[in-house]
């Protein structure tokens, strides 16, 4: 990830004067038998067939609660502390439907298995936001790597 821990150990030891990153092109999600590709921009998402048009405002008004959302600010919380309710009371408080929480759950926040929805939503939150703070760095992609493989991680730290 762009914003990811690796990326923020490697500039803040200033290792990535010895390396080039390049941004993955984009990424893929698989889903009722065929390829989609996920949204980068704004554009894409409002073109994208992957969620109906209702499914995109509900989808949006998700996301913006997430982006405004602050663990100490309970005027931001909209009657959910995510501490404390699962990632299934959020997605039911937003309405949305199991497409929308599966790219949600496994695209965005990367989860594994659907074990997630269960858990405090706090550590989904954390990763919907690492995935978010990492599209923005760079724009079309939240995925980065070393423009001549990951051999070049140990060199930039011998260097």
């Amino acid at each position: 990830m762009a914003s990811g821990e690796l990326a923020n150990i490697l500039a803040h030891t200033d290792v990535t004067r010895y390396l080039e990153f390049r941004q993955i092109a984009g990424s893929y999600v698989y889903r009722d038998g065929k390829i989609y590709k996920v949204p980068s921009t704004e554009y894409e998402a409002m073109t994208s067939s992957l969620f109906g048009l209702f499914e995109k405002r509900r989808a949006m008004k998700f996301f913006e609660f997430m982006k405004t959302y602050q663990q100490a600010d309970p005027t931001t919380h909209q009657g959910l502390d995510l501490t404390k309710v699962t990632m299934m009371d959020v997605y039911n408080k937003f309405g949305l439907e199991g497409g929308a929480q599966d790219f949600i759950g496994h695209a965005m926040a990367l989860h594994l298995d659907d074990t997630y929805v269960s858990e405090p939503a706090i550590k989904s939150y954390e990763h919907i936001i690492l995935y978010m703070t990492s599209m923005n760095r760079f724009g079309k992609s939240p995925y980065i790597y070393p423009l001549y493989g990951l051999g070049e991680l140990p060199q930039g730290f011998a260097r």
